[in-house]
């Protein structure tokens, strides 16, 4: 498999804080990497490691192949970067801040303009004043400035942070559609962002990677995964829960509400209790399997680290 980057064993200290902890991982092409800690957990150093804006002190890393600190400046030509409150010139109107990227970047002004300017509908602002543009607008303008030369690789930092809903909504879409196409590497703190649009999550705490797998295998360490939720009209869920463990033999039987939480071992063990409660002529009024919660994994993960 090619990889578009690969992480090896990188470590940043900052005097005698270690920021970054002997972290590993590569990305390929399709990949939309959810990078997930607590404040001060590293997140932000590794990206800024990733874009060459600081040294690791051990280490090493490859983007498309090229080695980043020996090749910098080509290897940043397969990389668009978007920081954390994406920082523009704000005197700027957007047409002459994209017009100037596209200078810096060596890039055809004809050729790529019009395709970032279409791609996130910035028609109706062309000849607006950055500094009055509204946030969902600059965030915008922002991955424009990462987009403009077509990168491999787009690495961004909280895109939606300070967003309204429908804004959300919008980055997000774009996300999921330049994701078929790039890697892509998203730091954020807003867990239902890595629900919504990425294929892979990596989650950090005190500079070290504790998790690297798919959201639902992710899932699958939550406390609450494979547990059977049900209710019945007839019981309490007191009553309910002292029936199960005393006929069914179940003895991990917790309550939620009016909702018993049944801890099972196979998928056939709800189908053995919902027979039973029929046939006991229970009206059943909930029932589910809990399939997981990614705050559950974060809060149980990274609280072990503190």
């Amino acid at each position: 498999m090619t990889f578009l980057v690969e992480v090896n064993n990188i470590s940043k200290s900052f005097e005698s804080f270690l920021a970054v902890d002997n972290v590993s991982f590569s990305l390929s092409k399709g990949e939309v990497l959810g990078f997930l800690g607590p404040n001060g957990a590293g997140k932000t150093t590794t990206m800024r490691i990733l874009t060459g804006f600081l040294k690791p002190n051990s280490g090493s890393i490859k983007i498309n192949g090229l080695d980043l600190f020996t090749n910098l400046k080509l290897a940043r030509e397969f990389i668009g970067y978007v920081p954390e409150g994406s920082p523009l010139y704000n005197e700027m109107t957007m047409i002459d801040f994209l017009s100037f990227i596209c200078e810096i970047r060596g890039v055809n002004k004809e050729e790529k303009l019009g395709r970032v300017i279409n791609l996130l509908n910035l028609k109706e602002v062309l000849l607006q004043k950055i500094d009055t543009l509204s946030k969902g607008f600059k965030r915008r303008v922002g991955l424009a400035q990462a987009l403009i030369h077509d990168p491999k690789i787009l690495i961004l930092d909280e895109p939606t942070d300070g967003l309204d809903p429908n804004q959300k909504h919008e980055v997000r879409k774009l996300i999921k559609k330049l994701g078929k196409e790039k890697s892509i590497i998203i730091s954020t703190h807003i867990l239902e962002e890595v629900k919504a649009i990425c294929n892979r999550t990596m989650i950090l705490s005190n500079g070290r990677l504790l998790v690297d797998d798919s959201p639902n295998n992710v899932l699958k360490k939550s406390s609450s995964y494979n547990r059977l939720l049900v209710s019945v009209h007839e019981k309490t869920a007191a009553e309910l829960k002292k029936e199960l463990m005393t006929i069914r033999k179940y003895k991990s039987v917790e309550i939620e509400g009016n909702i018993c939480s049944i801890k099972l071992n196979s998928s056939l063990e709800s189908t053995a209790i919902s027979e039973y409660l029929l046939k006991k002529k229970y009206t059943i009024k909930h029932f589910s399997i809990n399939k997981g919660k990614l705050e559950e994994v974060f809060r149980e993960l990274t609280n072990k680290e503190n």
